[in-house]
């Protein structure tokens, strides 16, 4: 047995017993790491079989109550995993997602509550209430190469477009947003953090009812809105006027929705602390990455991006080295 951290030499280091069978634990006897025979995961008493199965259903898009259905693990465990997990895909993405070469960038903000709504509590409430994941993705490849969760305000903009621009590298691409203030004029993200040294335009989208006689009657799922116009402003440098678009981020918010349940609009399963929804998240956009084959471009965006040469399953995500 070898240690999982640095490969040195083990000894044995005691035992414990679960529902199944005797565990037996290792010490590493070069940098002292503690771990057991079969777990993969530092600090929760699962074995690998397990660990996989629930965070494929993670990734999948299903509750933490229906996975302890399912695999028979409390939702202490669950949860324990999803943290475990999440903290692991977070550090193998701001290791592995670096000097990133892209051409096009698209970001957006993808709408979500913790806890409450805004409106139940206060305004300066920063772990609570409305809060929107800021990603950004490579349009060709659609790797995410970056992702931000926080208010919807300059400060957040800011310093979710700093992120990403220490995943990038120093040539010139093209990036489009929304017409969120946060990221336009001087005093914006954009022009603070990349200033004459980027592409960047603005595409608006004006969402309206189908024609004056159905403004303001019936439900909307009886006279469903349209878009009425759409205008795209060049803001930094010379972008492409035809490539000014946010269609692909928005259909990656779609993605986000079906394969995160906290991210599923009118049910019970949104995040109750921000922790565990920065956990979910990162778990998301790892597995999004590495081991989800994208039907557009029949590879995963990593693959796609030059990240890596294969396909990872959800035990090589899971224990990758970082």
């Amino acid at each position: 047995m070898t240690c999982q951290c640095c490969s040195g030499p083990t000894k044995r280091f005691g035992r414990f017993k679960n529902r199944n069978r005797i565990v037996q634990r290792y010490r590493c006897c070069k940098c002292g790491v503690t771990f057991s025979e079969g777990q993969p995961l530092d600090g929760v008493r699962v074995e690998t079989a397990k660990a996989v199965q629930v965070v494929t259903l993670l990734a999948e898009g299903l509750g933490v109550r229906a996975i302890s259905r399912i695999t028979q693990l409390d939702q202490g465990t669950v949860l324990n995993v999803l943290e475990t997990v999440g903290r692991h895909c977070a550090a193998l993405l701001d290791t592995r997602v670096r000097n990133v070469k892209v051409e096009q960038v698209q970001i957006d903000e993808v709408f979500s509550f913790v806890n409450c709504l805004q409106a139940s509590t206060s305004i300066d409430d920063q772990e609570r209430g409305d809060q929107y994941l800021f990603l950004a993705m490579e349009r060709n490849t659609k790797c995410i190469l970056h992702w931000h969760v926080g208010k919807r305000n300059t400060d957040n903009a800011v310093e979710f477009i700093r992120g990403l621009k220490g995943r990038l590298t120093q040539d010139r691409f093209q990036l489009t947003s929304d017409g969120f203030a946060g990221y336009i004029g001087f005093r914006g993200a954009m022009f603070q953090t990349f200033r004459h040294q980027i592409d960047y335009g603005t595409e608006v989208k004006l969402f309206a009812a189908n024609s004056a006689r159905t403004v303001g009657k019936g439900k909307r799922r009886e006279f469903p809105v349209v878009c009425q116009w759409i205008k795209r402003t060049p803001r930094i440098g010379n972008p492409v006027m035809r490539n000014l678009t946010v269609n692909h981020a928005e259909r990656n918010n779609l993605s986000v929705r079906l394969f995160n349940k906290r991210f599923a609009r009118k049910t019970i399963c949104y995040s109750k602390t921000l922790e565990n929804h920065k956990h979910s998240v990162a778990l998301l956009v790892a597995h999004f990455n590495f081991c989800r084959v994208h039907s557009a471009i029949k590879a995963t965006p990593a693959q796609a991006q030059g990240l890596t040469d294969h396909v990872w399953s959800v035990e090589e995500l899971i224990t990758a080295t970082i």
